[in-house]
């Protein structure tokens, strides 16, 4: 038997903490929250100070004294059980003949008070520590039913339904893939157990939150910063992030949550921020333009930034010259919460944790697989410092809030869904380039981490050196993600002899999502997954859907850059370069000219976690589409896939196994690409003059051929 402890904001720590040190000693079991839940009252937010759920009591409010003042206990006893009677009656299954099913007993619990500290009063009781054991012995719930305990919790920890589509459908057919989409967003509208504690656990210092794609980080990050802002009016909140077209998302998520809790929220002390910024309105504010303003120091545009510090790493070097320029910051928010952390240099979450006051609340979030680099972000203590004023990050304590959490269950792909995007941005599958070599693109360096994301082993062993079988057991990827279509139709790869074949097909299809399938315009996203080439790319594709009377637009190009759907009464289809996509879903996925994510040398790592990306913004249904013998390959790979039912077998490689994967399959800078670019024209030139008599080999420097002989036959 034990107690499930989840500690929230609190405006009574000490008091919270006893409590907790106390019922943990307990030989009961249950959930004990502290600092939630919140809820709506005509005169704001309400948060019950701790709240105890159990099978053999049922509920417990607690009223936590700080102090010895006790006076006014029988008031707050009674909002308290009130406010949380009315808010569970508006869950039909806990009510009978209006008579709430399960039991509210309160208790008013002052740790620093004397024995007694109240008259024994059964209907207002106030205990301290010596008392609270006979006190809880009281309590009982007579007509225990395990389903009403369950419900009870579950309609305490759904925080809210804010996943659910941002508009109602018009449905006419029953097995419509619209039907089929409402169904899947209903049925994951309510977050889980674990996803409700990440938002409510509440960290004084750095708190991370590793998750993957579709696991629901970024929800539970918002939500997390409305529940400090409900909890916490007056502090002073900023949520950051990579992806503009994240700032809408954010605000309406955070809007929902705190209307729901009873207030709008104070836009002035809960702040929405890009990470970089810039002069001008408010909208386009950013944490390091906020720093450089703070601090009166230079600030650089990307461009001022590109010329001063070169290509690359134009953001890391601007957030190290400004942390470089300050000796002692300026310390103006409260909480920061940082979101898609992977894509960010350690320098920028140091500038944000030196913006923070004490005791240096940040909240970062990032996917381990968004870069499928195989490096992880540095530990907290190499990125915020070691010494007496650095962070302590112990994520093997017990004895609170988690500094650590891991969201390994995915909500937005399906298992077969998932599985292709890892064995893709792997290589599990890739045809090797020679004889005895893997076709692995990269791997993690630490191996933990594929248990971490939910991955279990069928067969082998997770170490340096040994095969392995991976697969996805149903607690991680939930059946009812795949169970609306056959595998047949969830995933499609497509291979097309020409890109006009490609338009051809891809715009039936389009056709037939809206007209036939009732599935929306914001339902259906294409992406091309070469940022460089999106606009001429899908440019004869939208002239074609234009002329069928379907409009669509290209995010952050023909819209502002923080929208990605757009809102229209005709509706709009979006169109997307890979980097605008991030952090956006849609039901039905198209991925067009994926064969430009198969180049044989070369930076294919990047370009595998390009692909990588694409596929996992599908909730539902994805169509990989491309032209020419690299898409056939790339369909050779899913087959091969399929063949093993969706399992991932491989030989997990030695450090140095990884390192030469690294080396070979490396994202070159522009420097390294135009050098390659020149070397390999100069070579083929060189062979072709050998080629046509031109030049003989012996015309050439014998070293110079040792050598060339040498490196193909080490590499060949």
């Amino acid at each position: 038997m034990s107690i499930d402890i989840v500690r929230g904001s609190s405006r009574k720590p000490v008091a919270g903490g006893k409590l907790a040190e106390f019922m943990r000693e307990t030989n009961l079991s249950g959930q004990l929250f502290i600092g939630y839940p919140i809820i709506a009252t005509p005169e704001g937010p309400y948060s019950i100070d701790a709240l105890f759920v159990s099978a053999e009591k049922g509920i417990v409010v607690f009223d936590l004294i700080e102090g010895t003042d006790i006076g006014g206990y029988e008031l707050r006893q009674d909002d308290s059980a009130n406010k949380l009677d009315a808010r569970l009656r508006t869950h039909r299954e806990l009510v009978h003949r209006r008579i709430l099913r399960i039991p509210i007993h309160t208790l008013s619990f002052a740790p620093a008070a004397h024995y007694p500290v109240a008259p024994d009063d059964a209907e207002y009781r106030v205990v301290n520590s010596s008392s609270l054991v006979p006190a809880l012995q009281d309590f009982t719930w007579t007509d225990q039913e395990d389903e009403i305990y369950e419900s009870a919790l579950s309609a305490l920890e759904s925080i809210s339904t804010i996943r659910k589509g941002r508009v109602n459908r018009t449905i006419r057919q029953e097995s419509s893939r619209g039907r089929r989409l409402q169904d899947l967003e209903n049925a994951i509208a309510t977050l889980d157990n674990t996803q409700s504690k990440a938002v409510i656990e509440t960290i004084e210092g750095v708190q991370r939150i590793r998750g993957l794609a579709g696991s629901g980080k970024t929800i539970v990050l918002a939500l997390k910063a409305a529940y400090l802002h409900a909890q916490n009016p007056e502090w002073r909140i900023g949520v950051t992030f990579n992806t503009r077209s994240h700032k809408g998302q954010f605000q309406r998520l955070i809007n929902t949550f705190t209307i729901a809790a009873g207030r709008e929220p104070d836009w002035e002390n809960l702040r929405i921020l890009n990470a970089w910024g810039a002069p001008g309105r408010d909208d386009r504010d950013g944490m390091y333009y906020e720093f450089c303003r703070a601090h009166d120091i230079a600030y650089f545009d990307f461009m001022s930034a590109r010329r001063q510090f070169g290509r690359e790493s134009e953001f890391a070097s601007v957030c190290e010259h400004a942390l470089g320029q300050v000796r002692e910051s300026k310390q103006i928010y409260d909480v920061i919460l940082i979101d898609e952390a992977q894509d960010f240099s350690p320098a920028f979450l140091r500038l944000c944790y030196a913006l923070l006051t004490d005791p240096k609340r940040l909240v970062y979030a990032y996917d381990e697989l968004q870069n499928l680099t195989g490096e992880s972000l540095p530990a907290p203590e190499d990125i915020f410092g070691r010494n007496a004023d650095g962070v302590r990050f112990d994520v093997t304590r017990t004895d609170g809030p988690r500094p650590d959490i891991i969201l390994e269950r995915c909500y937005r792909n399906s298992r077969p869904v998932l599985v292709t995007a890892h064995a893709l941005g792997f290589g599990i599958y890739r045809k090797p380039r020679r004889s005895g070599e893997s076709g692995l693109v990269q791997m993690f360096d630490q191996s933990q981490l594929w248990g971490e994301i939910g991955y279990r082993a069928l067969g082998g062993e997770l170490r340096e050196g040994a095969a392995v079988t991976l697969y996805r057991p149903e607690d991680t990827s939930p059946k009812f993600l795949e169970n609306h279509s056959d595998i047949s139709d969830l995933i499609q790869f497509v291979p097309f002899e020409s890109e006009e074949e490609q338009t051809e097909w891809l715009v039936k299809a389009i056709r037939r999502n809206l007209e036939i399938d009732e599935l929306r315009h914001d339902d259906i996203v294409v992406i091309n997954p070469d940022p460089l080439t999106t606009r001429k790319k899908v440019g004869p594709i939208r002239s074609r859907l234009l002329e069928a009377g379907i409009m669509s637009h290209l995010a952050g190009v023909d819209t502002k850059p923080d929208v990605f759907f757009r809102d229209s009464p005709e509706g709009s289809l979006t169109f997307t370069g890979i980097y605008r996509v991030k952090g956006n879903e849609a039901g039905m996925v198209y991925v067009i000219n994926a064969q430009d994510c198969h180049a044989k040398t070369g930076n294919l790592a990047s370009l595998r976690n390009r692909l990588f990306t694409a596929l996992t913004r599908s909730k539902a249904w994805i169509r990989v589409l491309g032209v020419g013998s690299d898409m056939e390959e790339l369909k050779q790979e899913y087959e091969k896939l399929k063949e093993h039912r969706f399992e991932l077998k491989f030989t997990y490689p030695t450090q140095d196994q990884r390192e030469q994967l690294r080396i070979i399959h490396r994202d070159m800078t522009q420097a390294e690409r135009e050098r390659l670019k020149s070397g390999q024209r100069d070579l083929d030139d060189l062979l072709g003059d050998i080629e046509s008599g031109t030049l003989h080999v012996e015309d050439l420097d014998e070293d110079l051929i040792a050598r060339l002989r040498k490196v193909l036959m080490e590499t060949g």
